[in-house]
């Protein structure tokens, strides 16, 4: 009998654990219904430096072609799991974004939760997204309402059958999803402040250059001392002064709009989809950014 009401002490136990689980990953917008009329009506021509720094053209770009406005995703982006397909999210009506409203994009950067009320895979990186500015959300739907449909549906993700579960995301959103706003800090200048949030928010840098956890997360105590290529085709340098703190100002200046380092070789791989993207920006961004990065704590370099 003893045996019995342990038993059914551990099932009532597991069948609790299991509830509570299920109730804390449950997706959660950032945003509700009644904020929905805050993501219309934003500027295209800010949307368009948005979608820049934001790197959106890397990914969902469709490979083959030249075009990088026609983003009818379908990149093969490797991850540590298996590989992940961007999908369209140009404005066509069935195959990409054509029918979503801007507080959709909105709680899909900000929180990674789709219209559906279903989990994205942090390969979206909206860790670095969600302390975006809502106005830079609706500035961002804007132009993306302005840009070609590409007719066509990516194929699906890649992944063994325990990740295609997203629910767990759920969970891992708990532990590294923070959505609160980066709020300037009034011992730095404004120069520097724009090029927190360019780097943190928008550019997502340390998604690239840092070291990652057992959990795919972002190691905060590699934060920027670089980490292997997402896309698995090499190493993200650190860029602490550890790693570049030997360039001046300048240098890195021409290597963020040229993508020339100081020893005169070119930056490639992704980085080279970046500077591209950081050449639409203005003058004045990058050197935001530049000062940003020069101030960042020294790390030690992350081993690959």
């Amino acid at each position: 009998m003893r045996g019995r009401w342990l038993l059914a002490g551990a099932l009532l136990l597991a069948g609790l654990g299991a509830g509570a689980a299920w109730m804390l990953s449950a997706p959660r917008p950032a945003f509700a219904e009644a904020e929905a009329a805050r993501f219309e009506g934003g500027d295209a021509a800010r949307g368009r430096l948005v979608f820049a720094a934001g790197d959106c053209a890397s990914c969902h770009a469709s490979p083959g072609q030249e075009e990088r406005l026609r983003l009818g995703g379908g990149m093969r982006l490797a991850g540590p799991v298996g590989y992940f397909r961007p999908p369209n999210i140009s404005p066509h009506p069935e195959d990409g974004i054509g029918r979503w409203r801007g507080i959709d994009l909105a709680n899909a950067l900000m929180a990674g939760v789709s219209p559906g009320g279903e989990h994205y895979y942090p390969a979206l990186p909206y860790v670095a997204f969600a302390r975006m500015r809502p106005q830079d959300v609706a500035d961002l739907w804007a132009y993306l309402r302005s840009l070609p449909p590409v007719a066509g549906r990516p194929p699906p993700h890649e992944l063994p059958l325990p990740f295609r579960l997203r629910r767990a995301i759920g969970l891992w959103k708990l532990l590294y999803l923070d959505r609160s706003p980066i709020l300037p800090d009034p011992a730095r200048d404004a120069a520097w402040n724009r090029g927190r949030y360019l780097a943190e928010a928008l550019m997502h840098c340390a998604e690239c250059h840092s070291g990652r956890n057992l959990a795919g997360a972002v190691d905060q105590a590699t934060r920027y001392a670089g980490g292997p290529d997402p896309e698995g085709t090499g190493y993200a340098p650190n860029i602490t002064p550890t790693g570049i703190g030997h360039w001046s100002r300048a240098e890195l200046l021409r290597a963020l709009g040229e993508g020339v380092t100081p020893d005169g070789r070119r930056l490639g791989a992704s980085m080279a989809e970046v500077v591209t993207n950081l050449a639409a920006l203005p003058e004045e961004d990058r050197a935001a950014i530049a000062d940003y990065i020069r101030a960042l704590p020294p790390r030690p370099t992350t081993p690959p």
